[in-house]
């Protein structure tokens, strides 16, 4: 198993180009956040805005309306107990499952109308009503962000058996060219033929919200760095971990809407760095 190292942001994070505009940045389907659980999507748009997305879209309850316009006016909201079909189709990455809940049929009317080329996350509830219901995932470019338990649910590997070899066995039965996310003490990423694991991060990422942070910032990163979709997700999971790092040093906990609103420090720096080396 490979350890990822600063490199990837080296690789992945490049300086705008004049001649661009927010479409060429991801538009970018937050699906998920009932009553209860609003706060998900919020950190998942929060995540994803400060990473660079062009256009943000939250489909979610209307009780979570007045919150998220309030947090994140750049965000667009949207009622998901109405048709998402033009929103979904619209979209390059879709993000579903942040504080999604029991809502099935909002979960298998979105996994039946992604298409091939766009990049479907999937987080949080949607992992576990995949799991439950034994849905088929559609014909697309699929991240998993799983906790070691959802993957459980969703693998039949008990937590003692998800060893690398056996990870990669049972990734191989999803759809080609999966990613799977496997959060943990150390987060390891696995994609069709290799394995990373990443060596930072600490117990002071150990609150709620971290993972709906860590999606938003996946989807971010997908929609707009396209050296490769394993090379985006692999550059976000370790941004990810060194911001709250960082911010470690001088906080007993990091807070996952501290690390959102570092990114865009964090961004600038790697592609200043990357600049400099031309």
């Amino acid at each position: 198993m490979k350890k990822l190292t600063q490199a990837i942001l080296e690789q992945t994070i490049t300086k705008r180009a004049n001649a661009t505009h927010k479409g060429d940045y991801g538009r970018i389907l937050i699906i998920g956040g009932t009553e209860q659980y609003g706060g998900a999507v919020i950190m998942n748009a929060l995540a994803a805005v400060h990473s660079g997305a062009g256009l943000v879209t939250v489909a979610t309850h209307p009780s979570n309306f007045t919150a998220l316009h309030s947090h994140l006016p750049e965000a667009m909201v949207t009622d998901y107990t109405q048709d998402l079909t033009s929103f979904i189709r619209s979209a390059d990455v879709i993000l579903i499952g942040s504080g999604l809940g029991e809502q099935l049929t909002i979960l298998t009317t979105t996994l039946s109308s992604v298409t091939p080329e766009q990049i479907l996350i999937l987080d949080g509830s949607a992992l576990t009503l995949l799991a439950e219901h034994q849905l088929n995932l559609p014909d697309a470019r699929v991240v998993l962000t799983p906790h070691q338990m959802e993957w459980q649910r969703l693998s039949r590997l008990e937590i003692a058996e998800q060893t690398p070899e056996n990870n990669l066995t049972a990734l191989a039965t999803f759809p080609a060219q999966t990613i799977l996310v496997l959060k943990k003490c150390h987060t390891q990423i696995y994609t069709e033929n290799d394995s990373f694991e990443l060596t930072i991060g600490g117990p002071y990422q150990a609150t709620g919200g971290m993972g709906d942070t860590l999606a938003g910032m996946i989807a971010g990163f997908v929609g707009q760095f396209h050296v490769s979709l394993e090379n985006a997700v692999l550059a976000a999971v370790y941004a990810h971990s060194a911001i709250a790092d960082d911010l470690a040093r001088e906080r007993y906990v990091v807070l996952p809407t501290q690390i959102s609103a570092e990114l865009p420090k964090l961004m600038h720096r790697y592609a200043e760095k990357k600049t400099d080396k031309l």
